[in-house]
């Protein structure tokens, strides 16, 4: 959006302009393809006038997520006695907000550690005041299952940041509040906190005595997840096998072509089991649900991979970012599809919300989640495919 001068007077709001047209800019290209001068064009201004308020890019990307988190914050911070209000209030904050989960899932690693610690403290914030919510809607729930419900809601709100499926405004809102409403209502779901298994990838690499190319590839797989891939070096992934930084291009031309190469790997596992569901499980229902537990068993056994999938694509070429993106989109469309043929009553947009809602809470909980229950993620997704939106 252009500010809009009269008579060469400065506008009162292009703070806020500014961090509107980063934050857009950031969630559609990704914060390493945009620059300074990007953002200032956006608005309509020179560079210089975008450091007047900002000291540089990393500053606003902090300000831009802080903005977004703040809104969750004061809904819950000023809850009444009148839950369906405050439900009202937080559907609606997550649609004026759907920048949000990609900024903080994929762009906030580009902050400095103490600034990212800042963000997580509030971000735990908002999530305590969902747990806070789920327990005034259900005061018999343990500590532990509150708090896991409070970052399924939280995964739940910001899945619209991920697709960008468009409802009517009415229509969307309803549907995010009977997803907190199905969330919130569902019976105890887990009595303590579980453990965290080791990734699969780090197993792999414990264990030994596999190809130095699969070796490769995990420990690329865990460093790309765990520094973010422009912060690795081929020398780091090379050390962790037991081999020099150039003998790894006796493997892969490039970083980049490793990078590629471990999206590839997890998608096609990924696409292969769909096909193999589909064939040996025709009925719809059946066959998402047994999509679901499989979906979440490999998430959480892969958390690194899913890192990777929701963070690190952008660092692609463009043709195999197309490429990562376009399979991604593919396999919900596939989940989409027997969710209709389960529920017709759904058309093809409030379906596609819902299976994102359950593939972003089951990714959270892989990458982030406190409490790693496979069982209790399942329920929850089963609920939303098949019990939210139902009116």
């Amino acid at each position: 959006m252009a500010e809009t001068r009269t008579g060469g007077a400065r506008p009162r709001n292009r703070r806020e302009l500014i961090t509107a047209a980063a934050s857009r800019l950031f969630h559609e290209r990704g914060y390493t393809r945009v620059g300074v001068s990007d953002i200032a064009e956006a608005v309509g201004v020179g560079p210089s006038a975008l450091y007047r308020h900002f000291a540089g890019k990393q500053r606003l990307l902090r300000r831009v997520v802080l903005d977004h988190l703040h809104p969750f914050e004061q809904v819950l911070a000023a809850r009444s006695e009148d839950l369906d209000a405050v439900v009202r209030e937080l559907a609606a904050t997550a649609l004026e907000h759907r920048e949000l989960g990609v900024l903080w899932q994929r762009e906030a690693r580009h902050l400095p550690q103490d600034e990212r610690a800042e963000l997580k403290a509030q971000l735990r914030v908002v999530a305590g005041g969902l747990a806070a919510l789920a327990r005034d809607r259900r005061p018999d729930l343990a500590e532990e299952d509150a708090r896991f419900r409070g970052w399924c809601l939280f995964s739940a709100l910001t899945s619209p940041s991920y697709h960008r499926t468009e409802l009517p405004r009415a229509e969307f809102e309803a549907l995010l509040r009977d997803v907190v409403v199905t969330i919130t209502g569902l019976p105890p779901l887990v009595s303590g906190r579980g453990s965290r298994p080791p990734d699969a990838d780090e197993l792999l690499l414990q264990r030994g005595g596999a190809s130095r190319r699969r070796q490769l590839l995990s420990a690329a797989t865990r460093l790309f997840a765990e520094r973010g891939y422009a912060a690795v070096t081929t020398e780091e992934i090379g050390a962790r096998v037991g081999i020099s930084g150039p003998s790894v291009y006796n493997h892969f031309a490039s970083k980049q072509e490793l990078l590629n190469a471990v999206i590839t790997r997890g998608s096609s596992w990924l696409e292969i089991d769909l096909g193999r569901t589909l064939v040996r499980v025709p009925e719809p229902e059946a066959a998402l649900e047994a999509l679901l537990w499989s979906y979440i068993t490999f998430a959480l056994d892969h958390g690194g991979f899913i890192d990777i999938l929701v963070g690190e694509v952008g660092h692609l070429p463009d043709h195999e970012r197309h490429r990562a993106r376009q399979t991604q989109h593919e396999y919900v469309t596939e989940w989409v599809s027997l969710l209709r043929e389960v529920r017709p009553e759904l058309d093809a947009g409030a379906a596609r919300v819902l299976v994102q809602a359950t593939l972003t809470l089951a990714n959270d909980m892989a990458r982030t989640g406190t409490v790693r229950r496979p069982e209790a993620v399942r329920r929850v997704g089963a609920a939303l495919m098949f019990r939210a939106g139902g009116g």
